[in-house]
């Protein structure tokens, strides 16, 4: 009877959680998928590549990814169809390893992947390294890159990406010299933070970014001139012309308008003033081409209420098909002795994998957005109810499977009427176990567009603001309390009333 239910539940669940959203009204405009990199500038160029998409008569979908190995790879699989990027970065990161001297070169090999390159927006927004006010002011002689080599004890922290980048931290303290031992990296915003606290020295900045003005950072010179020029263009795919041919014009007209003073004052308005970047993209684009725009900002409440339902939708759906795969796959191991250890410990090395690296691996297998981040999870669902559904079965005790076998019951029942039964609260506390984790694992989805409460929560770390770190994280605790409840009282529906009562005089 509690096999029954618990194929009742999951029933209404996985109806609850694969019921698509409701679709709003669609037109015959064509749709442009407009790409960011998870921060500020790019969020900010994004929107403004989205308003000049919707002046040529399309509509704007804007999604904020990570960094740029995320962002590229989304624009290749054709999951968006236009972005802004860095010359610098296209030479070095994007375009690596192919000798690239000219702009002529670049054009040539983006157009070799379907990828068309713009003019220059108009500003560089190049690498530097930066200090903090007070170790500035406590060593007036340090003002160059080369500068460094004196003082061997500074603590560097930069940027995830920077650490690793061809033209990042490697080979700049190759030639420069540095010591690499003294380098840790961090979130590129939080390093502001960290720098302000002493808790680092020197920090990789971005020269158009407005915290380098706000905290009285001061700027090394890059004396032996090691990073190249990063001057920002739209990277956009080559079938765009075909399927939106009124939007690529509308979107080049964006070329030689914007320099560093104007990109770093945007910078400050959505980051200092706390202004909503679409709210900055607008007034640009009103006074730049005299665009008006319809901003709908929803409200706090509404932006929970969307948070809510696409956390649950990817926890539910993702929780929903382990259980579907994980509990077969338990009874095999508990019933296959030889296949036992196998299917534990693949599960086992799935749970090893780091949860980032797993969602940026099925990008090119599934796009951007909900899929990845409900692969991801599915995938770490299963060793706790794996595990969970093996050990249930296997520490049955040997005289109630005796009793069974007198009785003359065939094996499919005997594992529906006695077994799993007797397993129930086992297995329960493998789903309850994977669905809390998942609530939490869920959150990094923020990174590769897939919602949740994950979104308000990487907004908060790029703005340096507590409130969206704390509109993503309290409500993403509280699910976690609720869904333990849930499970606890679930218990006494699944749970056959006699192991609920053995269990708890054992208690």
């Amino acid at each position: 009877m509690s096999t029954h239910r618990l194929l009742s539940l999951l029933t209404v669940v996985a109806a609850f959680v694969l019921a698509p959203h409701a679709a709003s009204a669609q037109d015959e405009r064509p749709t442009v998928r407009i790409g960011s990199k998870a921060f500020t500038e790019s969020v900010v160029l994004g929107e403004i590549l989205s308003r000049l998409a919707e002046d040529a008569g399309a509509g704007a979908i804007h999604r904020t990814l990570g960094g740029t190995p995320v962002v590229w790879h989304a624009l290749l699989a054709g999951e968006i169809d236009c972005y802004v990027d860095y010359t610098g970065t296209i030479k070095e990161e994007i375009l690596k390893g192919e000798s690239i001297t000219t702009i002529e070169q670049m054009r040539a090999e983006l157009a070799e992947r379907g990828i068309r390159m713009s003019q220059p927006i108009g500003f560089n927004n190049t690498y530097a390294l930066g200090i903090s006010r007070k170790l500035a002011e406590q060593h007036p002689d340090l003002k160059t890159v080369s500068d460094l080599r004196r003082y061997p004890d500074l603590r560097y922290g930069f940027g995830n990406e920077f650490m690793d980048r061809s033209d990042g931290w490697p080979a700049l303290s190759a030639a420069y010299g540095l010591p690499r031992a003294n380098a840790s990296g961090l979130d590129h915003d939080l390093a502001y933070r960290g720098l302000e606290a002493g808790s680092i020295d020197v920090m990789d900045v971005y020269t158009t970014d407005a915290e380098i003005e706000y905290y009285g950072i001061r700027l090394l010179k890059d004396d032996q001139r090691f990073f190249p020029e990063y001057d920002a263009v739209i990277l956009y795919r080559e079938d765009l012309e075909e399927r939106a041919p009124e939007v690529v014009p509308s979107l080049l007209r964006l070329a030689g308008t914007i320099d560093e003073a104007q990109m770093s004052q945007m910078n400050a308005r959505a980051k200092l003033d706390q202004v909503p970047e679409p709210i900055v993209a607008a007034d640009f684009v009103l006074e730049q081409f005299g665009i008006e725009s319809n901003i709908e900002l929803e409200t706090r409440t509404q932006r929970l209420l969307r948070y809510t339902l696409e956390h649950l939708r990817l926890v539910g759906i993702s929780v929903t098909a382990a259980i579907l795969l994980a509990v077969p796959l338990g009874i095999v191991a508990a019933k296959v002795s030889w296949l036992g250890q196998f299917v534990l410990s693949a599960v086992g090395i799935l749970q090893t994998i780091p949860s980032l690296a797993l969602f940026v691996i099925l990008i090119p297998l599934l796009g951007v957005g909900p899929l990845p981040a409900i692969a991801a999870l599915f995938l770490y669902s299963l060793l706790p109810i794996v595990r969970n559904t093996y050990t249930g079965l296997h520490d049955i005790s040997p005289p109630l499977l005796e009793s069974a076998e007198a009785l003359g019951l065939p094996s499919g029942a005997k594992l529906r009427l006695i077994e799993l039964p007797l397993a129930s609260r086992s297995i329960l506390a493998g789903v309850k176990t994977a669905a809390v984790i998942n609530i939490g694992t869920a959150t990094l989805g923020g990174l590769i567009n897939a919602g949740g409460y994950g979104e308000p929560i990487f907004s908060g770390i790029r703005l340096d603001r507590n409130d969206l770190l704390l509109e993503g994280a309290v409500p993403a605790a509280l699910m976690a309390l609720a869904a333990q409840g849930v499970f606890e009282l679930s218990e006494r529906w699944l749970v056959p009333k006699g192991l609920r009562t053995s269990a708890g005089q054992a208690e």
